[in-house]
């Protein structure tokens, strides 16, 4: 019998005897790794008794790595992001919403001189006005992000945060739920925010932005207004740029005066006059020349604040414009294939389902198994496998019976 080779040997020994071994290093790491930030937090005002009672249950959730890299602010083509974001059925829901909590809006603006339709936008687009609060235990993702992957540094100082939010009772400890990342409450503040910017908006001694839409609309209005909002003043507006604009100049942070940008044959897409003041502006291209252009203003930068994506503050200015009754914005973007609605991602979903795909939940969510299913039809049509869903899909799959 001729011997196996080292490295053979020693793989089925540990296949045999060291598997669960293994399988106990993450634990084991987690265990050692809370224990030092269990020093970290007690210098930072956490006891050590309010640590050891918070965190004796937990465990890592690996799972939580697999998103550090991935931002759909920026992988996402800016027509399908602000396709998703503010649709005819969000606009409808946010005339509602505004409806419904006039008076709470109305009290957060006033009292700290933001525009209410802003604090909207932010309501919708961060949860779908509380629908969609996420469901991860912030302390186990905090905690798990703390100890592994890169970024450790940062997320163990939220991890803190959520110790002092829950130390603090402002939040009971199986309702402190939300995104992988740790951003929770209707308008998906990180812990070291609430700490920070969190208020009281209903009165009852607690800052509870989960449970109490009162707190996390008057929350939202602070962080805008301790940003640095000027009240009366616009984020910016659509504009139209002559032929052969030298774009070089473009850049949210390269701000010039007004007249720079009417010198140069700038005009309101509106039709509407640039303002008579030289308020320093931004130009804005987040499709290059050829798509949509805006200059923006010192609002633009205060909403770029609440999620550092230029994409993200686009979605919750525009959001908010159409909420005051303002159109869609007049240049299309420049794309043969514009992004769905999530009224058009369900009926994408169904389509898909009704040819046997494997879909899960119609939700208008495009996960893995969408994706996938995405995939499958494209290649069956001839289409480039890409996986995404977009409008020659859609009409695809509308003309094509199922089964042909």
């Amino acid at each position: 019998m001729t011997s196996a080779p080292l490295p053979a040997l020693l793989a089925v020994a540990l296949t045999l005897f060291g598997g669960s071994a293994a399988a106990q290093a993450p634990n084991e790491r987690f265990r050692t790794c809370l224990a030092t930030l269990r020093a970290d937090a007690a210098a930072k005002g956490v006891s050590p008794g309010a640590f050891d009672r918070l965190t004796s249950a937990l465990t890592p959730d690996m799972s939580v790595l697999e998103f550090l890299d991935y931002q759909p602010e920026f992988r996402v083509p800016i027509w399908d992001y602000l396709a998703g974001l503010v649709d005819e059925e969000r606009v409808a829901d946010a005339l509602a919403m505004r409806e419904q909590w006039a008076a709470t809006l109305a009290t957060s603006a006033e009292r700290y001189q933001v525009d209410a339709d802003t604090v909207i936008a932010v309501w919708g687009v961060e949860s779908n006005f509380g629908r969609n609060l996420g469901k991860r235990p912030l302390l186990t993702s905090l905690g798990t992000l703390s100890c592994f992957g890169r970024r450790q540094a940062y997320f163990r100082g939220e991890f803190i945060s959520s110790l002092k939010i829950l130390d603090a009772g402002d939040i009971a400890p199986e309702r402190l739920v939300g995104s992988w990342a740790g951003a929770f409450g209707q308008t998906q503040f990180m812990p070291s925010t609430f700490l920070r910017l969190a208020v009281d908006g209903d009165g009852d001694g607690r800052r509870d932005l989960i449970d109490s839409v009162p707190d996390a609309l008057a929350s939202t209005a602070n962080f805008l207004h301790r940003a640095g909002w000027r009240k009366g003043e616009p984020w910016g507006y659509e504009v139209m740029l002559p032929a052969a604009f030298d774009t070089s100049v473009a850049g949210r942070s390269n701000k010039r005066p007004l007249s720079y940008w009417s010198g140069r044959g700038v005009r309101r897409a509106d039709g509407q006059p640039m303002a008579s003041s030289d308020s320093p502006a931004g130009l804005l291209l987040p499709a290059g020349p050829r798509g949509p252009a805006f200059l923006v203003f010192r609002n633009f930068d205060v909403i770029y604040g609440y999620n550092a994506a230029e994409s993200y503050a686009l979605a919750i200015a525009h959001l908010s414009d159409r909420i005051k009754g303002g159109s869609t914005f007049l240049t299309p973007w420049p794309t043969d294939d514009p992004g769905l609605s999530r009224r058009e991602r369900r009926e994408l979903q169904a389509l898909l389902a009704g040819r046997g795909h494997s879909i899960g939940e119609i939700d208008g969510m495009i996960g893995a198994s969408s994706r996938q299913a995405i995939q499958s039809e494209q290649q069956r049509l001839g289409m480039p496998v890409d996986g995404r869903a977009g409008q020659k899909l859609l009409t695809a799959l509308r003309s094509t019976p199922a089964g042909h």
